[in-house]
């Protein structure tokens, strides 16, 4: 099982929104809805780069500008982290099958730190965070790596994901997708699962997904 983070596992895009809309206003402006909507699953130097575009400061320096949402993420993290409907529940029975399962997340290895004291560092044999990657999502990196690292070929893996963007990372690498929309709709795809929460996703319909993908590419 290949679980993406902000958005699928933890409530924490309203978080981002918070941080990037802050950092917006420091630089006289407010980010557009479409901008916000285009950060989502992206990594941090895609997302200062819409950020900085949208506010008509392309010449801003992208990293000062993530060492300022990193930081203030981080504050936000340690006290505002919550578990989207249904994703908790369905991580313990995962767990308790003895299902191998990884974090997929575009997020930086300091922000998912934060994160796992909510989601329980000991729930993921394997966590591939965005800047341990050298190309983030959308590209399929991030789970090639995850279902090699936990020793498992990705065509007998599902994907959880909530963003066009990790959708897309997901679905290019040849896992099974399930995807649960939280911030922006999602498209309907071929071989995309796609469910409202995650309150109505089980182990049955996970084997089930997963036998088919296997089967399709076999």
């Amino acid at each position: 099982m290949l679980f993406d983070m902000d958005g699928t596992l933890v409530d924490s895009e309203k978080l981002w929104d918070v941080a990037l809309q802050e950092l917006a206003r420091e630089y006289g402006g407010d980010l557009s809805a479409d901008a916000r909507r285009a950060i989502i699953g992206t990594a941090m130097a895609e997302s200062m780069r819409i950020l900085h575009d949208d506010l008509g400061q392309p010449e801003r320096d992208p990293d000062v500008s993530a060492a300022w949402i990193n930081a203030r993420i981080l504050e936000l993290f340690r006290t505002g982290l919550r578990w989207r409907p249904g994703a908790f529940d369905l991580l313990r029975a995962v767990r308790a099958a003895g299902i191998p399962t990884a974090l997929v997340t575009s997020s930086p290895r300091a922000l998912v730190e934060i994160a796992l004291d909510t989601l329980v560092r000991d729930n993921f044999d394997v966590v591939v965070a965005g800047d341990e990657v050298v190309a983030a999502k959308p590209h399929p990196e991030p789970y090639l790596t995850a279902a090699r690292l936990l020793g498992v070929p990705i065509e007998r893996c599902v994907a959880i994901e909530d963003s066009p963007t990790g959708v897309a990372s997901a679905r290019a690498s040849g896992a099974a997708v399930v995807a649960v929309p939280a911030e922006v709709p999602l498209p309907s795809l071929t071989g995309v699962h796609q469910v409202e929460s995650l309150t109505g996703v089980d182990l049955e319909l996970l084997a089930a997904l997963a036998a088919d993908r296997a089967g399709a590419s076999g």
